[in-house]
Order: structure tokens, then sequence, then C-alpha cells
């Protein structure tokens, strides 16, 4: 069993990087464009129009694997930026505050910053063409 889940690993990285910033890009799609439509959409150029343009931008880049770790790194400090902008000043525990999600995207930007896209990846395939 364990080496099979070992075996799967590369595999499901790739799968945690397409549904993380999969979900993430739509927030950011709900922000910039507006789809699916929400009431309340924040004020263009406003720090939450900005974090937007980040979530859909580089979740793309996150969702295709193309300059993963970077993009990665960049989502994950914008994460970290709207936990302790956000959610921190409303309560210390997340689930009171409404931060776990910053939370999690915040960590797992930051392990797919190191970790890489996987191999189902622009970057991916960039490495393995021959040169």
């Amino acid at each position: 069993m364990i080496s099979t889940m070992k075996s799967l690993q590369p595999y499901l990285l790739s799968l945690l990087r397409v549904i993380s910033a999969l979900v993430l890009f739509s927030y950011g799609t709900q922000k910039i464009l507006r789809f699916p439509y929400v009431d309340g959409v924040p004020p263009v150029g406003s720090l939450a129009w900005i974090a937007g343009l980040f979530e859909l931008i580089l979740g793309f880049l996150v969702l295709i694997g193309f300059q993963t770790r970077i993009a990665a790194f960049v989502l994950s400090g914008v994460m970290a930026f709207a936990y302790f902008l956000r959610h921190a000043p409303q309560s210390f525990y997340p689930a009171q505050n409404g931060g776990v999600a910053a939370i999690l995207f915040c960590f797992v930007f930051l392990y797919l910053s190191a970790a890489g896209a996987g191999p189902f990846s622009i970057d991916a395939a960039r490495d393995r063409a021959p040169v």
C-alpha cells in the first residue's frame, strides 16, 4: 500500500496544484470578471481587487503549471497578507475569523513553491524538451 502511494506522489502533487489553483482562480474570476455573479464585488483599485488580480493571473499560471514556483510563492504571500489584514484583526481563531481558506491557501502554495508543479505541467514539459 505504501509503495503504491509513493508511486502516486508526483501525480497527486499535480492534482493538488490543479485543484488548489482552480479554486483560487475562481475567487479571482469572481472579483475581477464578476463571474460567477455575486453582489458586492470590490471596487477597482482597492486592496481586495488587487488581490483578485493576483488570484486571477497567478492562479491561472499555477493552474497550467507555468512558472509555478515563482507564482505559488507570490500567492503564498498574498494569502498571508489576506489573513493578517482581513481576518486576524477580527479574532485570533481562524474558525471564528473566516480565515481558514486563506491559511490553507498560504501553506499549500508555499509547499508548491518548494515542491514544484509535478509531472502534468508546462514546467515539466519544458524540462523534458530537448534543448
